[in-house]
């Protein structure tokens, strides 16, 4: 019996096209995965460019398959374009940040709250749509859905969040204030794991402050993004504030060197990170680039068992691992160690996998695609020869399609092993043993990264301790993925980071924006002191 909370399927296609978009889903799914090297016109399921705030095809001749992650067939092909699409995002958004940055900005609110509503009302759609392209769980398409929605519910408060400061009589007759101005035309560049959440990190809050904004999504996962900008477009946002465009590294590098991109946000690996970073920053852009991160889960003797072995799974394994704020690597101290190998072990035997697309109640959902899959089993493969100690073997009993990984863990990892240093995006925990928790800290400061970490316990004491000595940007308290809601900024540190103003909140306000500051005088007795 079909389950309600998913939508009806004509045959096995999913009815996600909306009545105003082009086509982006063949009639029937194919098994092809191969890169693809015919034109668009060729591709009735060539997901289009939303650029102007009108719908066109790519002149790609290369495209990249999306695929159902939960079974592997090919739902549409995202075409990698290039250059010159990126020079007609960026006029079309050239041309609007003129009329839109000058929309007062109690209006500019008010298009917000409406996009805000039209959202609401297409929630279970979006959710629908993650299911489909990403593989996440209906649950954790919730939570994406929903983290966005937080940060545009923030950007609505914009008029409050823009206000300058004055100070009369800041010396004789000589009043001052500062305002915040936009900055001009904005871009985005996002991942996979996040097709609603990260990409609200950025164009809500960028349009709120006056901007326009060219979104570069995954090419793995284009159809959450075409449907935000529909929404978004339907609700009012005028022509040219929002455009989307989709491809690979020559779109990317276009955007970083972009004339008329004034500001990139990018959230991805490390190492493309970095070189966002270096090539924006070179052709005069301000950057905001987050990346990788090895973020730990550590186990105090005295923590509450129950509620800190559904934190782990729900950090290590959520979203199959498949995020910069998972714990993937996890202490125990002392005698806890064991206990919470063998609590955590007996939770993964239980968590069941399964087609997300199809079952809202898988409890656990596949990775992206077959390249991370066999990356993923690579790896296992890999350390268990090298000596490392396997306890969940996650390439067993696992669904016979699609691209599962199943949970895995290793055990007795020390600071020299690649699973104690390396982030490995998916459902693989690593379990360490540190004597002690100064010991603990010594190891984890010893990290490149500085996302997250959290500690288990509950001794006050030892909280406090482990919250000023850990060297990253973002700490929980029995608290299983400490990423801060919208109007906190999401601070990562060392490699995890690249810039000065993080996304979300008051950083995001600000990088988004530049600051004037106006000083006034209006009587006739002007005399020149101490050579001003």
């Amino acid at each position: 019996m079909r389950d309600e909370r998913f939508p009806k399927r004509v045959g096995e296609t999913l009815l996600l096209a909306h009545p105003r978009l082009p086509p982006t889903m063949p009639p029937k799914f194919t098994r092809a995965t191969q890169m693809s090297t015919t034109s668009a016109a060729k591709h009735a399921n060539a997901v289009p460019l939303f650029i102007g705030s009108q719908w066109r095809h790519s002149a790609a001749t290369s495209f990249s398959p999306v695929h159902n992650p939960s079974t592997g067939e090919v739902i549409a092909h995202t075409p990698l374009s290039g250059a010159a699409e990126v020079d007609a995002a960026a006029a079309a958004a050239q041309k609007a940040f003129a009329s839109w940055s000058t929309t007062p900005v109690t209006r500019r609110a008010k298009i917000l709250f409406d996009c805000r509503q039209r959202l609401q009302e297409h929630f279970d759609e979006l959710c629908q749509l993650i299911c489909r392209e990403n593989g996440k769980t209906l649950e954790e398409a919730r939570g994406d859905v929903t983290r966005g929605l937080e940060v545009l519910e923030f950007a609505c408060a914009i008029p409050h969040l823009l206000k300058g400061e004055s100070l009369p009589q800041v010396a004789e007759q000589l009043d001052g204030l500062t305002w915040r101005e936009p900055l001009g035309v904005c871009a985005g560049i996002t991942p996979f794991n996040f097709p609603a959440m990260v990409p609200m990190w950025m164009f809500p809050l960028a349009i709120a402050c006056g901007n326009t904004f060219v979104l570069k999504p995954s090419e793995k996962v284009p159809l959450t993004a075409n449907r935000l900008a529909a929404i978004f477009h339907e609700a009012g946002l005028p022509e040219g504030v929002l455009n989307v465009l989709h491809g690979g590294q020559e779109v990317v590098e276009a955007i970083c060197r972009h004339p008329q991109v004034r500001a990139v946000s990018f959230v991805g690996s490390t190492g493309v990170a970095r070189r966002v970073y270096q090539l924006a920053t070179e052709h005069g852009k301000r950057v905001q680039s987050a990346g990788g991160a090895k973020n730990v889960l550590l186990v105090m003797p005295d923590a509450e068992w129950e509620p800190t072995v559904r934190a782990i799974i729900g950090s290590a394994f959520g979203c199959a691992g498949q995020r910069c704020m998972a714990g993937s690597l996890l202490m125990g101290i002392g005698a806890a160690a064991g206990e919470a190998r063998d609590r955590t072990v007996a939770a993964m035997d239980a968590l069941r996998l399964d087609d997300t697309s199809r079952n809202p109640d898988a409890g656990m959902g596949p990775v992206i695609d077959g390249a991370a899959r066999d990356r993923l089993f690579g790896v296992i493969d890999r350390e268990a020869r090298d000596g490392g100690k396997l306890i969940r073997d996650g390439r067993r009993n696992i669904p016979p399609g699609g691209f599962f990984v199943g949970p895995t863990l290793f055990d007795d990892v020390t600071p020299e092993r690649t699973l104690f240093r390396q982030e490995l995006f998916g459902p693989v925990l690593s379990l360490a043993r540190p004597k002690s928790l100064d010991e603990a800290l010594t190891w984890l400061n010893q990290l490149p990264y500085g996302n997250g970490a959290t500690i288990f316990t509950s001794n006050g004491a030892a909280a406090r301790e482990f919250a000023r000595r850990i060297q990253c940007g973002m700490v929980g308290v029995n608290v299983g993925v400490p990423a801060p809601m919208a109007i906190f900024p999401f601070t990562g540190w060392g490699e995890s980071f690249l810039g000065d103003l993080h996304v979300q909140g008051l950083e995001g306000v600000c990088f988004y924006t530049r600051q004037k500051v106006v000083l006034s005088r209006w009587d006739a007795g002007y005399v020149r002191k101490q050579g001003w």
